[in-house]
């Protein structure tokens, strides 16, 4: 197979939702599809004694909830899918931001009882930056929830986008009876019999309109007839230019848990979702099919392995083809690296690769070389745009609770910093280390993982502060007189860029007023 054709039958997505919405579950049921797992576990069930593949840090198993994007990928039907199973609770939403720069298309599942949520809102306002084409999966038709129409409207009204569906419900809840393909014109006939393995005996018809289907659906024909109409007439016919441009969302309706609609969804995705696209430098656009290598870090994960002190920085790769033990150029330190066990992933399960394609996720083992946004090239110096850190709300002082375990601690926070959930800011004034995160489930998980990964005990102290921003000027004597003025209030990130820690909005307010000539900045990217 040509470089081309490597390219083109890439897909790579990240699964985004509201926490609880069934992101995890989907995700499962699609490496079933695609030959990946033979049984999928469920994120919480007595039953099923088998936790969820892509939750396998030992705090998700227990909180029932995933706290780090992991990286799947498996073939299907030709293609080769790399998914990216993102965390849906918000106080780990940097990451998932982080996980969409690396991805050319999104499926956003939403739960047809609750309908849209605020994360997925937030969430799809980043798509909509990105022009991210999106399709929806409509999750939990098997429990009461929503009129298909109205959770429809709502998706539109909330999510600014205009949708297309390309299946339809028959009925709902314990009436549950199955799903019309509308992208294939088949319906599929719902039997809640196994859910972990794939079914063989799901009933297809292939013409809507045969007498048989009365048998199977009575007494929802009537019904079904009218709203199939409906459909036709109420949304325009599906272009799929308009979901390339990220103008108009495909919706789909199933049941992820009892693993019904997710093999239509994947069906029409491989079809209609895009390869991998352009990325932006700093200095020009680069195309996927262009033969020298590019790609950039966009994640980086301490400790994959707990027996080994490992980390693993995630690199998408933008351009060229990848190889196992050749030098690359890191643009940042001017260095060249050579990588002899780049790792793919299934989960936590690793396997070298040889070599890798553009939209591929390649796992790099690390010593300390990168950090988020990095940039690696086949030699030529250009950095990836728009991988944002961002301004932190939350703040605790950070203090050692063991003195025995100094470095522990030290090299601890060091690296679980690095991975981005958190940053590390150290007061000018005093020295002292405060962590500061977009959410609060964050400092529990560092506090959680420096005891069981570091075996360093630590202790929060509050700090009332309202937000940290970066600062710089060209006005040398204004910086100097803010800094002699604000001198209790500066503080160094962990790369030495000076940083402002306003106590309130009213002194940040007068900050900016004051001091016109000195940019203030709420993400890190400047």
């Amino acid at each position: 197979m040509n470089f081309e054709e490597e390219v083109k039958r890439r897909r790579t997505f990240a699964i985004v939702s509201h926490p609880d919405a069934g992101k995890t579950t989907l995700t499962e049921k699609l490496l079933l599809f695609g030959g990946a797992i033979h049984v999928a576990g469920a994120v919480k069930s007595n039953k099923i004694k088998k936790t969820a593949t892509s939750d396998f840090m030992e705090i998700e198993r227990q909180r029932g909830i995933s706290v780090s994007t992991s990286v799947m990928e498996f073939e299907y039907k030709g293609y080769k899918i790399n998914i990216l199973d993102t965390p849906g609770h918000q106080d780990f939403a940097e990451d998932t931001y982080r996980t969409l720069t690396a991805v050319d298309s999104v499926i956003i599942v939403i739960d047809h009882a609750k309908g849209v949520e605020a994360q997925t809102r937030k969430l799809m306002e980043v798509c909509r930056m990105r022009k991210t084409p999106v399709i929806i999966f409509i999750n939990k038709l098997d429990r009461p929830g929503n009129d298909p129409f109205d959770l429809l409207d709502e998706i539109e009204k909330e999510l600014q986008i205009k949708v297309r569906p390309l299946s339809w419900p028959i009925s709902q809840g314990p009436s549950f009876k199955g799903v019309y393909n509308l992208f294939e014109q088949k319906l599929f006939l719902f039997s809640d019999e196994n859910k972990q393995t794939v079914a063989d005996d799901i009933i297809e018809i292939a013409d809507v309109y045969s007498p048989e289907l009365d048998k199977y659906i009575a007494p929802f024909t009537q019904k079904f007839y009218e709203e199939i109409e409906l459909v036709k007439e109420v949304y325009p016919e599906f272009d799929n230019s308009t979901y390339l441009n990220g103008e108009v969302a495909p919706v789909f309706f199933g049941s992820a848990l009892n693993n019904f609609g997710v093999k239509e969804l994947l069906d029409c995705f491989v079809q209609i979702a895009p390869h991998p696209g352009s990325t932006i430098t700093d200095i020009r656009t680069v195309s996927p099919f262009e033969q020298k290598f590019s790609g950039f870090v966009f994640k980086i994960f301490a400790n994959m392995d707990p027996n080994h002190r490992n980390r693993i920085a995630f690199l998408k790769i933008c351009s060229g083809r990848f190889e196992r033990n050749v030098p690359y150029h890191h643009v940042r330190l001017n260095k060249k690296f050579r990588f002899s066990s780049p790792n793919a992933f299934l989960a936590d399960k690793k396997s070298i690769v040889e070599h890798a394609y553009p939209g591929d996720i390649v796992g790099l083992p690390d010593s300390g070389n990168f950090k988020i946004g990095d940039t690696l090239t086949a030699g030529e110096i250009m950095n990836f745009k728009g991988i944002p850190n961002f301004a932190p709300e939350l703040f605790r002082y950070i203090e050692n609770a063991d003195p025995l375990k100094y470095k522990q601690l030290a090299k601890g926070i060091e690296q679980l910093t690095d991975e981005g959930v958190a940053q590390l800011f150290t007061q000018k004034s005093n020295g002292r280390k405060i962590i500061g995160t977009v959410g609060a489930l964050q400092f529990d998980v560092i506090e959680y993982r420096l005891e069981h990964e570091y075996g360093a005990k630590c202790r929060w102290e509050p700090i009332s502060l309202h937000k940290a921003c970066w600062i710089e000027s060209d006005n040398k004597a204004q910086l100097d007189d803010f800094r002699t003025r604000k001198y209790n209030n500066l503080a160094l990130d962990k790369h030495g860029r000076e940083v402002f820690l306003a106590e309130s909005p009213y002194s940040l307010q007068m900050a900016i007023e004051k001091f016109t000539d000195i940019k203030f900045h709420f993400t890190s990217e400047f």
